[in-house]
């Protein structure tokens, strides 16, 4: 889900802007690392669209945990692109159909009794569009008897306006392969079988043609939107040609990205929310498990955008003049802070990552009285914060007038999280 921050962390940095020769050149950087990213994400989504069509021609395990391994592959690029959404409305607007969470997933598939029926909250938490070719939707009678992507982002997707009811992108696919995660916060995630795809007599859960057509179009349309996307930041689209045209608007988006993912976004509503509420509906990617990587990869998207330098997956480098140079131009002292920051991050990140490799997953580390769980992702999240303090510290050495970077309550506000 797309939340809404209820905080906002204000910026101000005094004195005049001073001019910087390069900022042309470091703006290039960043709209080259971008494009470079969301290609990276069309091609390993590409390859989950193959993996996706073997899975519903010929269902097995095989075939599922391939569908499996594409997605997990695919997410990798991607997450170190989520820096490109705060401060460039192209994006933000953009990102709710690719990478929404979480989603009430009745809307979709069947679910475990435990999960429940609609709510005050969601009439349609329970719909199952999977075993319901015809449906009434908002007082609209729906036929869904074939399953498009233009069903999907047309009429399904938020319906009723109501954030959770999240029908396309990653997390959809994820619950389509992985289905529900009941572990609740012990280990495993979800556990789909690969009959959910079978035919005939071997199809399991019902509706097995339409589960697999469902895949199929959210599958399809996580490419066309990386499409779209990809060809906003090549040479000529409509991000890059705007982020150039105003060089200081260009920096403070930069900064933006960086200062409100790293706080509000992944610090607050990603990570300590989740810990405070001790709730594994609060990981990222919740039905795979794969929660650690998500974090991780975002951090690394930070990291990348400030030292202008992105590895693609095929393990060439897209780099150039970044805002480490800039910073450093101005002050030194501030790039040497912020860059140790940031690798302090990685450094934390990373050891969640190798915990969750080990065994503890991040769902597991959320659970009430896990010491060690709650150590490894406060350590996480207060490095995160610090390293918004030294972004801050970048803002003033730019020049920048004010920022506003997005915040949490659970970092703001806590209290306000229990009412």
């Amino acid at each position: 889900m797309q939340r809404t921050m209820t905080a906002t962390l204000a910026l101000l940095a005094f004195g005049g802007a001073p001019a910087f020769a390069d900022q042309a050149a470091v703006l290039t950087t960043y709209a080259d690392i971008a494009h470079a990213g969301y290609e990276d994400s069309l091609t390993t989504a590409k390859r989950l669209q193959t993996a996706v069509d073997d899975l519903i021609a010929q269902p097995s395990a095989d075939t599922l945990q391939a569908a499996k391994e594409a997605w997990l592959a695919a997410r990798v690029p991607y997450q170190q692109t989520e820096v490109y959404r705060f401060g460039n409305a192209v994006v933000d607007d953009w990102e709710g159909k690719v990478n929404a969470w979480p989603l009430d997933e009745g809307l979709i598939d069947y679910v475990d009794q435990s999960y429940g029926g609609a709510t005050d909250e969601n009439e349609y938490a329970a719909l199952n569009v999977i075993a319901n070719p015809t449906f009434t939707l908002s007082g609209e009678e729906i036929d869904a008897t074939e399953i498009t992507p233009d069903l999907l982002e047309g009429q399904l997707h938020e319906a009723d306006e109501v954030e959770a009811n999240v029908a396309t992108g990653y997390h959809a696919i994820e619950f389509l392969l992985w289905g529900q995660d009941l572990n609740g916060t012990e280990a495993g995630n979800g556990d789909r079988p690969w009959t959910d795809y079978a035919t005939g007599e071997d199809c399991t859960g019902d509706n097995c043609d339409r589960r697999g057509a469902y895949l199929k179009a959210a599958t399809d349309l996580l490419v066309s939107d990386l499409e779209w996307m990809t060809g906003q930041w090549a040479e000529g689209g409509d991000a890059r040609t705007g982020l150039m045209e105003d060089e200081a608007a260009g920096i403070t988006a930069m900064l933006t990205g960086m200062g409100s993912l790293s706080y509000g976004e992944q610090a607050g509503e990603r990570m300590k929310l989740g810990l405070m509420l001790n709730d594994p509906e609060e990981e990222h990617d919740c039905f795979s498990d794969n929660t650690h990587n998500s974090h991780y990869y975002d951090g690394l998207g930070i990291r990348n955008v400030y030292l202008g330098e992105y590895v693609r997956v095929d393990g060439s480098v897209v780099s150039g003049e970044s805002l480490s140079d800039l910073v450093a131009e101005a002050d030194p002292a501030v790039d040497e802070a912020l860059t140790g920051a940031l690798d302090h991050t990685m450094a934390e990140l990373g050891q969640i990552k190798t915990a969750a490799e080990a065994g503890l997953s991040y769902d597991m580390m959320l659970e009430r009285g896990n010491d060690a769980g709650e150590a490894l992702v406060t350590g996480a999240v207060d490095a995160l914060v610090a390293q918004t303090r030294e972004i801050e510290r970048a803002v003033t050495a730019l020049g920048q007038d004010q920022i506003g970077f997005e915040g949490s309550d659970s970092l703001d506000n806590p209290d306000a999280v229990f009412q």
